[in-house]
């Protein structure tokens, strides 16, 4: 069984600043992930029946997914994450697990775009996301986050306040933990 509760943070002055350049990083890397899809998407879409006779033939690589934004081979466009990580190095503040989370989330917003969620309802063309949009990051795994005297342990962020109004349940564990900003 799936349960989720949610906590208020009580985050120091330097874990805000933290948590606020993550969301900002995070953000400007779903835009670039998201701008290599649909200028893939853009240049190679053709119906069967009713492609034109001329026509310029886009430059040929790999339709961007999941797998190939997250580490892509060798002459693709994209970034692979460990690359942008050599060549921005301030990423590298960023924890391992909430960036490859992040190309999940690119990749969610465009299937469902194209496809349709279980059901078949479309979602429209996912956008862009401005400054104070981008507002939230997951831990995927729960394992190295540590619940200690009313506080949590956030890797990369530290230890941060957290108010207790509900306990969790003993034969439960963490699986993930989302951090989300909200006014």
């Amino acid at each position: 069984m799936r349960i989720a509760y949610q906590y208020r943070l009580k985050p120091t002055t330097e874990q805000k600043a933290v948590i606020n350049k993550w969301l900002d990083m995070l953000r400007y890397q779903y835009n670039y992930l998201l701008a290599d899809r649909f200028d893939w998407y853009q240049h190679n879409r053709c119906p069967i029946n009713s492609c034109p006779l001329i026509t310029s033939i886009p430059e040929l690589r790999e339709q961007p997914d999941y797998y190939n934004q997250k580490r892509s081979p060798k002459g693709c466009a994209t970034r692979p994450l460990t690359k942008l990580k050599e060549e921005r190095p301030w990423y590298r503040a960023i924890h391992s697990q909430v960036l490859p989370n992040m190309v999940e989330r690119v990749k969610t917003t465009f299937a469902r775009y194209l496809k349709g969620d279980s059901n078949g309802k479309r979602s429209g063309k996912p956008r862009f996301k401005g400054k104070n949009q981008y507002k939230s990051f997951t831990y995927p795994q729960g394992k190295e986050i540590k619940f200690k005297n009313k506080r949590i342990y956030l890797p990369k962020i530290g230890d941060v306040e957290i108010v207790w109004h509900r306990k969790l349940p003993i034969c439960f564990d963490v699986k993930t933990v989302t951090i989300t900003k909200k006014a």
